[in-house]
């Protein structure tokens, strides 16, 4: 599975925009606060002014690195968003809210969804009882996501339930410490989410 393997708060520096690429970290270390230029060696110089298809692109590339998803699986991702009824921007967050790796990151299981990506890769998460590995595995309304009774005696696990009761779930969702699971209430709305683009300016991208 391909995948970036760089330095992240390069990422951020590139958009302008903390991304929250390492989760809480980003909160108290963040390099675009004491450098924010563009990374590169002509980053600091005066930016030109930017035409209407390179403020589309940018701002596919911010939901494409906050969603750590690579370009023809986010292609996937719209193309499936286009086909449904609705607004496809919103169809768009919606689908890629309800990715597996996203669901447990959102549910306080990971700091990141980088972090996400790898609990749900080495096989530590199930959905509905079934052992679940794929990441972009899209959750539907009333799917249990859980850890796995293997994967509750593991150290990080132990330390990651005390955690939970200190942060909270958005409203979409429900958390259970007790039994390390959470349910999906219902779809996201845009409302739901605070994110650092505009999707819409994605969708006029595709339409181009």
């Amino acid at each position: 599975m391909a995948r970036y393997t760089g330095p992240v708060c390069k990422l951020c520096r590139r958009e302008g925009v903390k991304l929250f690429l390492k989760g809480d970290k980003c909160m108290t270390k963040c390099t675009l606060e004491r450098r924010n230029t563009r990374p590169g060696q002509h980053g600091g110089g005066r930016p030109r002014k930017a035409s209407g298809y390179a403020l589309q692109l940018r701002e596919k590339q911010k939901v494409r690195r906050t969603y750590g998803v690579l370009e023809r699986q986010f292609r996937k991702h719209f193309n499936s968003a286009a086909r449904r009824p609705g607004k496809t921007s919103e169809n768009l967050l919606q689908v890629l809210e309800m990715r597996l790796d996203n669901l447990v990151y959102r549910l306080g299981f990971a700091d990141s969804r980088a972090q996400a990506r790898q609990l749900v890769c080495h096989g530590h998460f199930a959905v509905n009882g079934r052992k679940t590995d794929i990441p972009s595995f899209i959750a539907k309304p009333n799917d249990v996501i859980s850890v796995r009774d293997r994967a509750k005696g593991l150290e990080y696990f132990k330390v990651r339930a005390l955690l939970l009761a200190q942060k909270g779930v958005p409203a979409w969702l429900t958390l259970n410490i007790a039994e390390m699971t959470g349910r999906v209430l219902t779809l996201p709305s845009r409302t739901d989410l605070e994110l650092p683009f505009e999707e819409q300016m994605v969708v006029e991208l595709y339409q181009r």
